[in-house]
């Protein structure tokens, strides 16, 4: 039996560091080798348009060489003349444009190609995870509005997701009003342990804070609760 050999993976730092070439080659060439990054990011995202961009860059590139050797020189190859002058500074600027439209391509160029390594992440956080935070917060500002003003928080439907609203909770259940059904979708408990808590609350005729259901709900399953669950007048 053979035993396959690891794969070596280069570290996303080094890989980072290496893709800077696309802008030293744009800036220390004055831009007459600004399309060669695009060549490279054709390659490595498969993607045709770029060798589009990758042509224009090499015209541009193609136009500063023509107007630089139109320039008039004298024997040494200084450029003399104030039509060789307005030759080479239309040149100079011309290079001075491609580098800056080049190098701002070239960034977002950049960020596509390093997603590809396992990661690596320039584009901010992970959209899950920023959303995942972001309704965890909204929960705790609904769990104050909550404590401090329950009949708004009634008003605005906060934990009551099977009732139509505007107010965005961040996904809240209130244990002492939504159905069982809700209960257990929310805060992922069996439909047994949801009716349950719907029964002891219709026996206690509802619960004072939501730790009062840790006596019924399964060990281990309260934290999650807590996260989930809040507690409104009946």
């Amino acid at each position: 039996m053979s035993v396959s050999q690891p794969v070596a993976t280069v570290p996303s730092a080094v890989v980072r560091l290496g893709s800077r070439w696309y802008f030293v080659v744009t800036i220390a060439t004055i831009g007459f080798f600004a399309w060669v990054p695009f060549v490279h990011a054709a390659v490595r995202l498969g993607r045709k348009s770029l060798y589009v961009k990758a042509a224009v860059f090499g015209v541009a590139a193609a136009l500063m060489g023509v107007l630089m050797s139109l320039a008039p020189k004298d024997a040494a190859g200084k450029v003399v003349g104030s039509t060789g002058n307005l030759l080479t500074s239309i040149a100079v600027v011309l290079g001075l444009v491609v580098v800056a439209v080049g190098c701002v391509q070239q960034a977002k160029l950049r960020r596509e190609i390093l997603r590809q390594v396992p990661g690596e992440r320039l584009d901010g956080p992970d959209p899950a995870l920023a959303a995942a935070l972001a309704a965890r917060d909204r929960r705790t500002e609904a769990r104050k509005l909550a404590t401090e003003d329950p009949l708004i928080a009634r008003d605005l439907r906060v934990g009551r997701p099977d009732l139509p609203r505007n107010y965005d909770d961040g996904g809240l259940v209130d244990l002492n009003n939504a159905p069982a059904d809700v209960i257990a979708s929310v805060c992922g408990l069996d439909a047994a342990t949801a009716e349950a808590i719907v029964d002891i609350r219709a026996t206690v005729g509802g619960f004072a804070a939501v730790d009062d259901v840790g006596a019924v709900v399964p060990f281990g399953t309260l934290d999650r609760i807590r996260d989930r669950a809040v507690v409104l007048p009946v």
